[in-house]
């Protein structure tokens, strides 16, 4: 693998470039479920408690990650556009910043992580013997963050560079070692002692540090098309200011995500175990769509930078609205099969008629919208592509914190309670469907005001140090 592997966006035909930037980082998607699955499933042998901690522990890690996505998502757009124009050595310079960035930020996570690690427990609620098991598999998830940061940190310089497929084959590596790696830590093999949800942290560190050792070095080696030059790493006020500035609202879109879907989850779980066992299905049926539709995104936001560095945003515009269609195309068939046999599809994961029913409504209100969900994710990673992170940071608290969740409480709950001139003002009362219709009215309402903010064209110009030019007009 070498700079062969590289796709350039700037020429020839848009869709078939897509798919090869598009498609490695779906199985990369895939292959992060395949190491929460395998945990989860081992993990599973030792307790419920064991169960309950690791589970506990994910929104916190969800955070962390979200994080290193914010930092990489502003190496993704300045690699990108540096790429476009040719110029390769401003794109390594990134590269070196982002590093020294990542190791920075991880490294005092890590820290304060050890210092309030049982203040944070306590918080989230965790007792007794889930206390013990989540204590014993977050100390090593806190050491694990320089690796994770760093492999993130790679695989958005390769991408920006327009290589998804050497982070994919790591990926690929890494998960087989975890894998092979937790029933021997977790449960114990030979000489080596179970470990229990230690050895799944364990586990988890091993594979993240062969992936990232891996990935460091192909980045000193420079053969796919960028390079880490150690003279990159002495700290440039300027490039690290402006990678904060991009990154710190992809990190807070990944937190209103996070943070939404725990406050929807609290919402369903009032309407009985049923209502909840039925979200769980119907949310695991939608990750179809954000795992399409995220690696979209991210193969989107790729061919925008390099096509606004390279000066031609009329093609920049091509990807994002090729992409857009393809994408949702893609996920309205989906729906279609789904909806075609919306029980079949509940009772591959259960098989409780009273679920089966609600799922079958939860499938009939929401899967049209998957579409305009995945919709909005591609435009979101076009912004992103051009820098615009604050666009894709509006986007999702719009979708969620404006539309989604408080047309929940207004649609789903009854209430009744008096304001000053207007009156009485009561919730509509339409139970657990009400949710389900918040979710399809997040979707449609934030796709529509994502497609009219990107045809604005504002995001035209870019984020490298050029004079302003004709550039910036609208899209037609």
């Amino acid at each position: 693998m070498s700079k062969d592997s590289r796709v350039d966006m700037t020429t020839g035909a848009i869709a078939p470039k897509l798919l090869s930037l598009s498609w490695p980082l779906v199985a990369g998607n895939l292959l992060q479920t395949l190491y929460n699955l395998a945990d989860v499933f081992w993990v599973g042998r030792v307790s419920a408690e064991a169960v309950a901690a690791v589970s506990l522990m994910f929104p916190t890690t969800w955070m962390f990650i979200s994080t290193a996505m914010g930092i990489t998502a502003a190496t993704i757009a300045l690699v990108s556009q540096h790429v476009g124009a040719g110029e390769d050595r401003e794109a390594d310079h990134i590269v070196g910043q982002t590093i020294l960035l990542t190791l920075t930020v991880s490294i005092a996570l890590t820290i304060l992580g050890f210092i309030f690690r049982a203040p944070l427990l306590t918080l989230i609620g965790a007792k007794g013997a889930v206390y013990t098991e989540a204590l014993a598999y977050i100390e090593v998830i806190f050491l694990s963050l320089p690796l994770t940061f760093l492999f993130f940190a790679f695989r958005a310089a390769l991408q920006g560079a327009g290589d998804t497929k050497t982070a994919m084959w790591l990926m690929v590596v890494s998960a087989g070692l975890n894998v092979v790696l937790d029933p021997i830590l977790i449960l114990g093999a030979g000489p080596i002692a179970g470990m229990g949800t230690r050895g799944a942290a364990i586990a988890t560190l091993i594979a993240r540090l062969f992936a990232t050792g891996a990935g460091v070095y192909i980045l000193l080696r420079g053969d796919w098309g960028v390079q880490l030059h150690l003279s990159d790493l002495r700290p440039d006020r300027e490039r690290l200011a402006k990678l904060v500035d991009i990154g710190y609202p992809a990190t807070l879109d990944g937190w209103a995500r996070s943070f939404s879907a725990v406050v929807m989850a609290a919402f369903v779980a009032r309407f009985g175990p049923a209502a909840t066992a039925a979200y769980g299905v119907g949310v695991r049926l939608m990750s179809v769509s954000w795992t399409v539709s995220g690696a979209v995104g991210q193969a989107t936001a790729t061919g925008v930078g390099q096509n606004l560095g390279a000066k031609t945003p009329d093609r920049a515009a091509s990807v994002a609205w090729t992409a857009t269609a393809a994408t949702m195309g893609l996920l309205f068939a989906a729906a279609g099969f789904v909806l075609l046999f919306p029980g079949e599809a509940v009772r591959l994961f259960v098989d409780d008629d009273a679920v089966v029913t609600e799922g079958i409504t939860f499938l009939r209100i929401i899967a049209p919208s998957w579409a305009f969900f995945g919709g909005v994710m591609v435009i979101q990673g076009a912004f992103r592509g051009a820098g615009v992170t604050k666009a894709s940071m509006i986007l999702s608290i719009l979708s969620r914190w404006l539309l989604r969740v408080p047309v929940a409480i207004v649609v789903a709950f009854s209430w009744t309670v008096t304001l000053p001139v207007i009156g009485s003002v009561s919730g509509l009362g339409w139970g657990v469907d009400g949710l389900w219709w918040a979710f399809v009215t997040g979707a449609v309402g934030s796709f529509v005001i994502a497609v009219s903010w990107f045809r604005l064209g504002t995001w035209r110009r870019g984020i490298l140090d050029r004079p302003e030019t004709s550039a910036t007009a609208g899209d037609d």
